[in-house]
C-alpha cells in the first residue's frame, strides 16, 4: 500500500457521500462514483475526486468501499470495476446486502483476490456526517490495522463480529439491529395515527409515558419528525427501509423463523412509499395508516 491510503468509494446516496467526506477529510485520498454524477458531484469541494466509471473510481485504489442500495447492485457496481481491482485491495462491503447474496460477494472477492470485509454500519444521516456510525465488521485479523484508518475515519466505533465475512456474521447483526429499528418506527407511527383517530392529543401520551419504561428517544425522535413535518431530508428513506425490511422477512423465512410485525412493517413501508413518501424520513410510514394521506 502507498503511504496515503487511496480509497474508491462506490455510491454516493445519503450515507455513502457522507462516508466520502469523512475519508477525505481524515487525509486519505479519495475516489468517488455514483450512478447518478450529479449526486457525487459536491464531494469535489471536500476534496474528493469523482469519477465516470466505478473502474476510475477503484483503479490501484488499496481499499475499495461500497455503499450503493443493496446485494445485487453491489454485485452488478462491482463487476463494471472489475478489470481496474488491484489484487490484495481491501474490499469493505457497507451495503445491506442481506445473508443470501453475501456468498456471491465474497466469491467474487476471492476471483479478483480482494481481501473481503463485512461491514455494514449502524447509523442514519446525522451520525454518518459526524463520521460517528457504529461499524460491524468481519475480516481476517492479519489485515484489521491496514482497514482501521477507514473504519475510524466513517465511525466511532468497530464492532467486529469474526474473521470470516463470508460467514455474514456482521450482516447478521446488522438485520437484528433494524429488525428492532423498523419495528419501533412502525409502532411510533401506528401511535400517532391512532391518536389522531381518536382525537387524542400524542403529546399526552408522551406525557403519560415519560420517564417510565415504555419511553424512549427513538419513539419521540421518529414523532417528532411527522408531527414538526421534518421528514426531509430523510436520516434513513422509506424505500431503502422497505428494502431492509424485505431482507428480514426473508432472512427469518430461510432460517425457519415467521417475523409478523417486520412483515407488517414491510408492507406498510411499501404502501407509504407508493403514497408518494419514498424519499421522506422512514417515519413517514404513518401515512400508511390512511388510505389517501398526503
Amino acid at each position: 500500500m502507498t503511504d496515503q491510503l487511496t480509497v474508491g468509494v462506490l455510491g454516493t446516496g445519503i450515507m455513502g457521500a457522507a462516508m466520502a467526506r469523512n475519508l477525505a477529510r481524515a487525509g486519505l485520498a479519495v475516489r468517488a462514483w455514483n450512478r447518478t454524477r450529479a449526486k457525487a458531484e459536491p464531494l469535489a469541494a471536500d476534496g474528493v475526486t469523482v469519477t465516470d466509471t466505478p473502474a476510475e473510481a477503484v483503479r490501484a485504489a488499496d481499499v475499495v468501499l461500497t455503499m450503493v442500495y443493496d446485494g445485487p447492485a453491489a454485485l452488478d457496481v462491482m463487476r463494471e470495476a472489475a478489470d481496474a481491482l488491484r489484487p490484495g485491495a481491501l474490499w469493505v462491503q457497507s451495503t445491506t446486502a442481506g445473508v443470501e447474496v453475501l456468498g456471491d460477494l465474497a466469491a467474487f472477492a476471492g476471483e479478483h483476490g480482494l481481501v473481503f470485509f463485512d461491514a455494514p454500519v449502524l447509523g442514519t444521516r446525522g451520525p454518518a456526517e459526524e463520521g460517528r456510525l457504529t461499524v460491524l465488521a468481519a475480516g481476517p485479523a492479519e489485515h484489521r490495522d491496514a482497514v482501521r484508518p477507514v473504519l475510524d475515519a466513517v465511525g466511532a466505533r468497530t464492532v467486529w463480529t469474526g474473521e470470516d465475512g463470508a460467514a455474514g456474521t456482521a450482516t447478521r447483526l446488522k438485520l437484528v439491529a433494524n429488525s428492532w429499528v423498523i419495528a419501533a418506527t412502525a409502532a411510533a407511527g401506528e401511535v400517532l395515527a391512532l391518536s389522531e383517530a381518536l382525537d387524542v392529543d400524542p403529546r399526552s401520551f408522551f406525557e403519560l409515558i415519560a420517564g417510565g419504561p415504555l419511553d424512549m428517544g427513538y419513539l419521540r425522535a421518529k414523532a417528532d419528525l411527522v408531527l414538526d413535518g421534518r421528514l426531509t431530508p430523510a436520516q434513513f428513506g422509506v424505500a431503502t427501509a422497505a428494502k431492509d425490511a424485505r431482507l428480514i422477512v426473508e432472512a427469518g423465512r430461510g432460517n425457519g423463523v415467521r417475523l409478523d410485525v417486520a412483515a407488517a412493517s414491510a408492507a406498510r413501508l411499501e404502501r407509504a412509499a407508493a403514497q408518494g413518501h419514498a424519499d421522506e424520513d422512514m417515519a413517514a410510514a404513518y401515512f400508511a395508516s390512511f388510505d389517501a394521506k398526503s
